[in-house]
């Protein structure tokens, strides 16, 4: 992957990071299954320092579960 490549997924990630992060605020689900799933956000956060493009299906599994109503179990 050139830089310029490289360049528009990390601008893209985050992009959809921040996002992912105010669509979880938003839910009304009960607090711990919004916690769980901020943990899951941060640990993809964290991932993309290493692996960017893994973060990144990670980030599409995640929101496509979300669109799909499966919730992890809280606590």
């Amino acid at each position: 992957m050139d830089r310029e490549s490289q360049l528009e997924l990390h601008r893209l990630v985050a992009v959809r990071l921040k996002e992912a992060h105010t669509r979880v605020r938003s839910l009304q689900v009960p607090e711990d299954v919004r916690m769980a799933l901020s943990r899951k956000l941060l640990i993809i956060t964290s991932a993309a320092k290493r692996d960017l493009a893994g973060a990144a299906r990670r980030l599409d599994r995640f929101m496509k579960d979300i669109d799909e109503g499966r919730f992890p179990e809280g606590g």
